[in-house]
């Protein structure tokens, strides 16, 4: 199941259900050899014994990989893990070049990462629309005979063979893009105030890990702005260390411009449960800390306003809070405000 709407750009932001969403996918690719060069001598009823005029060979095909706004899964790499492109054709006679390979294209969704799968070294990410970045080159095609006749050697009877491919497994792993990313244990209300702000209908209920994989949605804004928003699936304590499905999921959050971290009010320490939050998150990738952060505590409609004083004096003074309730509406409109401010603040 599938739907989409436009987002900023003029492209579509497609919400797919659960089963279709593949972040991880690991691919075998191999380029094409690159086409032998000719031996061939000019011979016609004119001339029988002419000097060199074979052609050059035709260059193998690349294996590309490019960026498409309107994808954000990895799912048909799933059932197509062996791609091969074109091997280049031969040169042949009257110095006529064989052929190039056709190239072999990857579609892939925006934030995609290629990796070397022995080594794990990022060769290059995807970022934009159109975008495009060779994972392996194919062979040049080889010299024909004619580039080797010189004025001691009038009949050179060899010439150059293809380069062989370049073949490898490659990992492909997607990092969503999305301007605001929500941070918060299971059950703290993340997908709720999704649903309420955005045409996204995550999975809901009251047990933890109902969100299995992220959900974004559009959020319209003043004046028909927008900005997206990901329900990264919930972590806990050692989602560092690859405990529960924090891990897994822990990088989608590095391409988030703004992070909401979302704390409930029936919490027993509210900046204790931050705090950890804070630290899974710098201990799988220090560079987040210094992302922009808001601290929202969710379900507040239980409390009132004498508890949520004692609350606030509890919470760490470095970052805005907001009392929330996505079911009852409190203060979502202000918090839809703090975001759009912290977007479009000034580097």
């Amino acid at each position: 199941m599938q739907s989409s709407f436009p987002v900023k750009g003029g492209c579509f932001f497609h919400i797919m259900a659960g089963s279709n969403f593949i972040d991880y996918v690991k691919i075998y690719c191999k380029s094409g050899r690159g086409g032998r060069g000719s031996t061939h001598l000019l011979r016609n009823r004119m001339t029988s014994k002419g000097g060199p005029d074979g052609g050059d060979g035709g260059r193998g095909g690349h294996v590309i990989i490019r960026g498409n706004a309107q994808m954000w899964t990895l799912l048909p790499l799933k059932y197509q893990k062996h791609i091969k492109a074109a091997s280049g054709e031969n040169g042949s006679g009257q110095e006529r070049t064989g052929a190039n390979g056709d190239d072999r294209y990857i579609e892939v969704p925006l934030g995609t990462i290629a990796k070397d799968e022995e080594t794990g070294e990022v060769l290059f990410e995807i970022t934009e629309n159109g975008e495009e970045h060779i994972l392996v080159k194919g062979g040049r095609g080889g010299l024909g005979n004619v580039h080797f006749k010189s004025s001691t050697f009038q009949t050179p009877r060899f010439a150059q063979p293809g380069e062989d491919p370049v073949e490898g497994w490659f990992i492909l792993e997607l990092k969503v893009l999305a301007d605001v990313g929500l941070v918060g244990f299971p059950n703290a209300g993340k997908s709720t105030l999704l649903s309420v702000v955005s045409a996204a209908k995550p999975e809901i209920a009251n047990y933890p890990f109902t969100t299995l994989v992220p959900n974004l949605g559009m959020v319209m804004y003043r004046d028909a702005r927008s900005f997206v928003m990901a329900d990264i699936p919930g972590i806990i304590e050692g989602a560092a260390e690859g405990k529960g499905l924090g891990y897994r999921f822990l990088r989608h959050i590095e391409r988030n411009a703004l992070l909401l971290f979302m704390v409930p009010a029936d919490a027993e320490d509210y900046a204790k449960e931050y705090e950890i939050l804070l630290n899974e998150l710098v201990k799988y990738n220090p560079e987040l800390a210094d992302k922009q952060r808001i601290l929202a505590i969710t379900k507040s409609d239980m409390i009132d306003e004498d508890l949520q004083s004692e609350i606030a004096d509890q919470l760490p003074t470095n970052i805005p809070h907001l009392f929330i309730s996505s079911v009852a509406g409190k203060n979502i409109m202000q918090l839809k405000d703090l975001i759009w401010e912290k977007l479009n603040a000034p580097a």
